[in-house]
């Protein structure tokens, strides 16, 4: 009988820190995968603000590599200007030279939970589980145009109507130009 070794996960990345105070303090990222009704995997890469819940972009395609996560990065930190820091899992387009290089350009901090350690990104797996639940699991997809218009549907929404019962039952639109005014 063979004894297999449990591989050893090797962590160099920082514990996140206390929840974000500010918009644009800290963002999450991460992937979501479902399909389309023909079977062809779909992927979304879900950007959250941890202060103000609001969610900049969900970019859904077939393949998402580390350039597309940079150029994704790029149009947000055009729109709303640039996180302090982003914190995110161990993945391979996470981990690869072009976000590094981009953070490093840019000034950016990637924070990199612990391996099998979802709580660490609990912003981007609480949005990820809402997105599952109301957008996801109640759609179906006839192709990826399809996809991308219904989820950019539901985030529109998901932005500007749905109120959180953390951010004192507003919607997070809402909240963040109220965040916006008191910081000014």
């Amino acid at each position: 009988m063979r004894i297999r070794r449990r591989r050893r996960i090797r962590w160099n990345g920082v514990a996140t820190n206390p929840a974000a105070s500010r918009p644009n303090e800290r963002w999450s990222m991460d992937f979501v995968s479902d399909c389309v009704c023909t079977g062809k995997v779909i992927r979304m890469l879900t950007i959250v603000d941890d202060c103000t819940r609001e969610c900049p972009a969900i970019e859904v395609d077939t393949s998402l590599g580390g350039c597309r996560v940079r150029r994704v990065l790029d149009r947000i930190v055009g729109e709303r200007g640039r996180p302090e820091a982003i914190v995110l899992d161990n993945g391979p387009e996470f981990r690869g030279r072009v976000l590094a290089a981009w953070s490093e350009e840019r000034g950016v901090r990637l924070e990199f939970i612990q391996p099998g350690k979802p709580v660490q990104n609990a912003y981007a797996e609480s949005f990820n589980g809402r997105l599952r639940d109301e957008c996801l699991n109640a759609n179906w997809f006839t192709s990826l145009s399809d996809a991308r218009r219904k989820i950019e549907t539901w985030r529109q929404d998901y932005n500007q109507q749905r109120p959180h019962s953390s951010l004192d039952y507003l919607p997070p639109a809402e909240f963040a130009r109220k965040a916006a005014e008191m910081m000014a």
